[in-house]
């Protein structure tokens, strides 16, 4: 399924960089570039192509026409309008969007979800058009260019941040953010742009303060789960909504100067709320549609694991736990090393000696598993190679030698999917309705079947974490 990845990684290795002093079309300052506008294009176009032909794209003609239309309406006002600019929805759950070197931007159905008009959608759009007409992936170091290109790429088609080594996946600016100062004049530029094109730059605020919901709703599950926040990119990450900077900047967005004009309000009324009716929310993948299996539809895998586990995916991992958190398996991803066997690659990732080491041959797939003994605890470790990629495994618990038969057999029944089981799961989707008299958001998130529905839906209404609609209100529910 991803067997062009090698090609990608081969080509992106030999990018002609070519350092000189250019002025910045955005700035108007005299920057070190390490690429010419036209790799930057060749880059972007070998990305995009990648992610189109590996079903990155969100299946929705008509919403991705509307948000294209909102992208083109800010670049026709921005420093780069002879550029041709691409604007993609990525059928990820991630509260996320970022920009590729030569205009291509892309904004996830996840982000979109939180978002309450199509003002804030032009603030995301805006501020990512903005690292692009300010050549922030241009201005970075050779080498963090050269890492970004195969890194990004292989994180956008499998949702998996392991597929690429952490300390290059985690610190690419293309899907991370840049500097503090490249968010800040990203921002500044979006909010021009934003105004120039009819919109209110204060939006972009609004968008600020709809992540940080996010990032306080994140910071409470990590203090009960253990596990680090995670976060939207770049200045969102970092600053609070008074900032006195971001501010600044927004703000002399309306200061034009003698001779730009300003367009009315591009914005029709219900046409944002028309367009999200309907979106997918949550993962896209087919999930729990057996009692006991569970089915990955992009990667095109499915496992089976004990009665009553619960299995949970994100962009980094998959993990499968029993009910009282006694034993866990974690799947992470990563491009497969065709000079490296599946032993070869456990013994290099496992920390610690191995024991019981076994050859897997299943469902026409090879790998090996083993037992690890590292950090004072018993861990099972497996590695199974399949069409292009390197699946590892981590099992462990807290009665290791009862529960390990388990998690063998996990490992032992990870196979290709069939073709007939390539098939949409219900899924949750959001919907918009008025607010009935006498309604909270308890009330309503009493017929949604999920763990946090009353946090979700304050979230996605910009509510969190107290705050009530009114009557007749138009809010998003999750059904």
């Amino acid at each position: 399924m991803y067997r062009g990845l090698a090609l990608l990684a081969a080509a992106a290795t030999t990018v002609a960089l070519l350092g000189g002093c250019a002025s910045n079309p955005a700035t108007g300052d005299t920057d070190w570039v390490v690429m010419t506008q036209g790799r930057e294009i060749s880059i972007g176009e070998e990305m995009h192509q990648q992610i189109m032909e590996q079903g990155g794209s969100y299946d929705d003609p008509e919403l991705q026409a509307y948000v294209d239309r909102v992208g083109q309406r800010l670049v026709q006002h921005s420093d780069r309008a002879d550029l041709t600019f691409t604007f993609t929805v990525l059928d990820s759950p991630d509260i996320n969007a970022f920009a590729t070197p030569g205009g291509f931007v892309y904004i996830n159905r996840g982000l979109l979800a939180y978002l309450d008009s199509e003002a804030e959608l032009a603030g995301v759009l805006g501020h990512e058009i903005g690292h692009v007409t300010a050549r922030h992936a241009a201005r970075q170091q050779t080498a963090n260019v050269t890492n970004q290109v195969v890194a990004t790429t292989a994180y956008i088609l499998t949702g998996s941040g392991e597929l690429a080594d952490a300390s290059t996946m985690y610190g690419t600016e293309l899907v991370r953010g840049y500097g503090r100062e490249h968010e800040l004049e990203a921002d500044g530029l979006g909010a021009k742009y934003m105004y120039q094109s009819g919109y209110d730059p204060e939006a972009l605020l609004e968008v600020i303060g709809v992540l940080k919901d996010q990032e306080q709703y994140q910071r409470v599950k990590a203090k009960s789960s253990g596990k680090p926040v995670a976060g939207y990119h770049g200045l969102y990450a970092t600053h609070p909504r008074n900032d006195q900077r971001l501010q600044t900047v927004i703000h002399a967005a309306g200061d034009l100067t003698s001779g730009e004009t300003v367009l009315d309000n591009p914005e029709v009324p219900g046409e944002f709320r028309q367009q999200i009716d309907g979106l997918v929310w949550g993962p896209s993948v087919a999930g729990q549609r057996d009692e006991n299996r569970y089915f990955h539809n992009k990667l095109g895998f499915t496992f089976e694991h004990p009665p009553d586990w619960q299995v949970t995916a994100n962009s980094r991992e998959i993990v499968a736990r029993a009910p009282d958190g006694s034993a866990s398996m974690t799947v992470t991803v990563r491009r497969r090393d065709s000079a490296a066997s599946p032993q070869a690659v456990l013994e290099s990732t496992a920390g610690g000696s191995l024991t019981a080491g076994t050859e897997l041959e299943q469902a026409g797939l090879t790998g090996y598993t083993a037992v690890s003994s590292g950090g004072g605890s018993e861990r099972r470790l497996a590695v199974i190679d399949y069409n292009g990629l390197s699946y590892l495994f981590e099992g462990s618990a807290s009665d290791f030698a009862s529960a390990d038969p388990a998690l063998l057999a996990l490992v032992q029944s990870f196979r290709p999917m069939h073709p007939k089981e390539r098939q949409t799961g219900k899924g949750y989707y959001i919907r918009y309705i008025q607010v009935p008299r006498g309604a909270t958001l308890a009330s309503l998130a009493a017929s949604v079947r999920l763990s946090d529905a009353e946090a979700q839906l304050r979230l996605l209404n910009g509510l969190y974490p107290r705050g009530e609609p009114r009557t007749g209100d138009w809010i998003k529910i999750i059904r």
